[in-house]
């Protein structure tokens, strides 16, 4: 049987698939994909339609417009994808803004490769997708006994971080994006309570909401973490700005951490255990050392001062 050529259009997918072992086999990457570091080498054949780089607001104001005139955020490359001769091309449903959709890779498709490679197409909605998502791409690419062992690590692994966490019930809101303000939803309640925590806003399973900053504030949460999706630790706390500079912000009691929702929270891949663990060392300083905190994945923000 031939080796694979892989080629992934979503970070989270390309992290699948070097935790199953087929590293190696991977051809192409989105522009997105960025681990582990050696993805950076693989050719990239996919491109945004907006620019990606602005504020918060911004950013969001270019989405909405992108997808009223364009119908999708992203496009795939065909002229760089073709001579890759893909075997196998992993994609997503999920979310039109995450990440090239599997509508755009059957349109680049159409019209295209000469051969049709297996498009594996993930949704990850919840905890149970990931796992879901995980051993689809095992079972595609012929190596389904190693998806077995891959997700009963990584289940093996959250329980034992699970089991040191209990009896806070510290009340958290978790903010995905702060201009306009949105919630965390998908599997992120599921982490949260997982820790033993209350989870304020968002549903586990579904997408993430918006949300008020008088529902914030009405809430009275404990504990408010903001992860935005897609950015960095260091463009979160750039961000900071549309939430501090509110006059309600400095009442607020609540303890607030920042975290990378690119890295971690919003990527759902084997290092969704990370971020299980971040959530433990923040909600637990006295039981688990902050491997991840200091500025690696979470830091704590300084209260605003009047």
């Amino acid at each position: 049987m031939a080796s694979p050529r892989i080629v992934s259009m979503i970070a989270s997918a390309t992290e699948i698939v070097h935790a199953l072992g087929l590293g190696e086999f991977q051809v192409g990457r989105s522009h997105e994909c960025d681990f582990p570091a050696s993805v950076a080498a693989l050719p990239v054949v996919t491109r945004p339609r907006f620019d990606v780089h602005g504020t918060s607001q911004e950013i969001d104001a270019r989405v909405r417009e992108t997808l009223a005139t364009a119908g999708s955020v992203y496009e795939v490359i065909t002229e760089l994808l073709d001579p890759l001769e893909p075997t196998h091309i992993v994609t997503q449903t999920q979310c039109q803004v995450c990440a090239v959709s599997f509508e755009d890779v059957e349109r680049a498709l159409s019209d295209s490769l000469k051969a049709r490679p297996v498009v594996v197409a993930l949704e990850p909605n919840s905890l149970d997708d990931i796992w879901t998502d995980m051993q689809r791409v095992a079972d595609r690419c012929g190596v389904a006994e190693r998806g077995h062992a891959l997700v009963e690590s990584l289940q093996s692994r959250m329980a034992e971080i699970a089991s040191r966490c209990g009896g806070s019930k510290k009340r958290v809101a978790c903010i995905e994006w702060q201009e306009p303000l949105m919630a965390a939803g998908n599997w992120v309640p599921e982490l949260v309570e997982m820790v033993g925590a209350v989870n304020l806003f968002g549903e586990a399973g579904k997408h993430s909401p918006w949300m008020s900053f008088e529902g914030l504030r009405a809430s009275d949460p404990d504990v408010i973490l903001v992860m935005p999706c897609g950015y960095s630790l260091a463009q979160a706390r750039e961000e900071m700005h549309w939430l501090e500079d509110r006059p309600e912000w400095a009442a607020l009691r609540a303890e607030v951490y920042l975290l990378d929702g690119n890295q971690y929270l919003n990527r759902p891949g084997p290092r969704v255990v990370e971020s299980l663990q971040m959530l433990a060392e923040i909600l637990y300083p006295e039981r688990l050392e902050p491997v991840l905190g200091g500025g690696i994945g979470w830091e704590r923000r300084a209260p605003v001062t009047a």
